[in-house]
């Protein structure tokens, strides 16, 4: 076998890799309403689940990318895998929310192992227009699996049970570890004197900790005065009930972590040491360029698919599977432009093609925004998903190569962990964001509905909470709840169709933001190769 046939073959299993990752990532979006039901989350507990696993991501995509270049990209490659397989099977043997979101921790730690390696691997083994079109297969890989993960999830939870959400990690990491191991050479770089960078390493986790947690968090503990609702407690450690929130301190946390941060990786470097993130990749015009496009466009890309799934089941009233299947409509789309994307490379420039991307997505987010309605159905968003797709799959493969493309070899490692890094935190924020927006909006709605009947102020508030803390999985059962309280059928269905209404507003706001956002990220592609690095005499 040719040693071209083997790095081909290797991509496959590399792809293989990234996606037992980022399917994970999302399967959980059609397995909440199961979750739910079995382990009685709250929204929050519903957040958390998802944002544990973001959150872990997001922090260590920096230390292991650094790391990979010292110890072998390979070699943490499949320590990642292994360490995300086992943390999965916790995860399908948990009873406990606590637990589950422990174990969703763990497989952060392993899928941050993940992502910057394969790329990197990518990176290091493709050149010229090979190196386009390897880009295109991974970056599509990304955009499909957002995809099929729910679609695997609903199946899943719908024909057997949402642990085998987890369990079916199992398999797919044998084989994934089988063909790593065989067709995948080590790959690794000369280190500086120092060592590891672990104080930098230490400050980057509590750094992008405190940022995304402060995100998530906002919403129940107050943004800046503190909510009496909910009291932040750690173990026997309680937050104040008077003065400022917890969320406020911890924003201040962060930043102070990212000026020490910046410090202390700029002094390492001035005295020739390895660095957790060598600060000089930003001089590169493209590298520095695309990261910010990437952060500005994650937090519209991924953050809308929190909200679809809830929405579809929901309001919609589709099972899990079937929620699954509209969503198969963005993979179709990612899968499109996966081909597309490999004919363009090399003669439509690079930066054009995110352009294309990102206004397609722009334009599949609004067309949801615009026509999602309780009366209209699945039907009417599902084309509006297959434009979104082809724009992610786009962008998300042309983006990759525009920021890395003039990154010297010996930084790949920390080029790639940095720009996965920018990827998932802006992917957080996202989640976050127009998580907290679906949340918000949907109670401002029901609560403004609400005030139009003649339920008494007591019961609105507790059907509120109800929606809100169910993340919408209340709805179907309102009107039965409310007529065995003696309420009047048509009351209670009215009462239910309008907290369907209400949530389905909080989903068009979640995704008129999400479209904001990528309106904002199309605007920053228009710096992508705008200037280039000087050339050092």
């Amino acid at each position: 076998m040719s040693k071209a046939r083997n790095r081909w073959i290797g991509l496959i299993f590399v792809s293989m890799s990234i996606s037992l990752v980022i399917i994970d990532g999302t399967i959980v979006n059609t397995i909440f309403p199961s979750l739910i039901s079995d382990l009685k989350l709250t929204s929050t507990e519903v957040q958390w689940v998802q944002e544990s696993y973001v959150l872990v991501f997001a922090s260590l995509l920096l230390v292991w990318g650094s790391l990979a270049d010292r110890i072998g990209r390979k070699l943490l490659l499949m320590i990642g895998i292994a360490i995300f397989v086992a943390s999965s099977m916790w995860a399908g043997l948990t009873d406990s929310a606590s637990v589950l979101i422990l174990a969703r921790v763990i497989q952060g730690i392993g899928g941050a192992m993940v992502l910057p390696t394969t790329l990197s691997l990518v990176n290091a083994n493709f050149q010229g227009k090979e190196r386009g079109i390897a880009f295109a297969i991974w970056g599509s890989t990304i955009g499909g699996m957002v995809a099929v993960g729910p679609v695997l999830g609903g199946w899943l939870a719908t024909d057997f049970s949402w642990r085998w959400a987890f369990f079916i990690n199992a398999p797919l990491g044998v084989v994934i570890l089988a063909g790593l191991a065989y067709f995948i050479a080590e790959s690794k770089v000369a280190q500086r004197a120092g060592g590891i960078d672990i104080v930098g390493a230490a400050i980057s986790v509590v750094m992008f900790s405190t940022f995304v947690f402060s995100l998530i968090e906002g919403r129940i503990y107050g943004w800046w005065d503190i909510n009496t609702k909910n009291q932040f407690v750690i173990g026997d450690f309680e937050w104040p009930t008077t003065g400022i929130s917890v969320i406020p301190v911890s924003f201040a946390i962060a930043i102070v972590a990212t000026v020490i941060f910046v410090f202390w990786e700029k002094r390492r470097e001035a005295q020739h040491k390895n660095v957790l993130l060598d600060l000089q990749l930003f001089h590169i015009a493209s590298f520095r360029n695309g990261s910010i496009a990437a952060a500005i466009i994650s937090m519209g890309e991924f953050g809308i698919l929190f909200a679809i799934p809830l929405w579809l089941q929901n309001v919609i009233g589709l099972s899990p599977i079937s929620s699954g299947l509209v969503l198969l409509w963005l993979a179709g789309g990612a899968f499109v432009a996966s081909g597309v994307g490999g004919a363009l490379s090399g003669r439509l420039p690079a930066a054009r093609a995110v352009q294309i991307g990102v206004l397609l997505e722009l334009t599949g987010v609004a067309g949801v925004a615009v026509f999602a309605s309780p009366e209209a159905g699945w039907g009417v968003i599902a084309p509006f998903l297959f434009v979104y797709g082809i724009g992610i799959g786009l962008a998300t493969a042309q983006l990759t190569g525009v920021i890395m493309v003039e990154v010297p070899p010996q930084q790949i490692g920390q080029g790639s962990g940095s720009q996965s890094t920018v990827r998932q935190i802006g992917s957080a924020m996202g989640i976050a964001v127009l998580g907290t927006l679906l949340f918000t909006g949907t109670q401002s709605s029901l609560e403004s509905k609400l005030s139009a009947t003649d339920i008494p102020a007591e019961q609105q508030a507790l059907i509120v909470d109800a929606v809100v803390d169910s993340a919408g999985s209340a709805i179907p059962e309102i009107s039965d709840a409310l007529v065995a309280q003696r309420v009047p059928q048509d009351i209670a269905d009215g009462i239910q169709a309008d907290a369907g209404e209400a949530f389905t507003d909080g989903a068009k706001l979640a995704a008129w933001s999400a479209a904001g956002f990528l309106l904002l990220g199309f605007a920053s592609t228009f710096n992508l190769g705008a200037r280039k690095p000087k050339k050092k005499a």
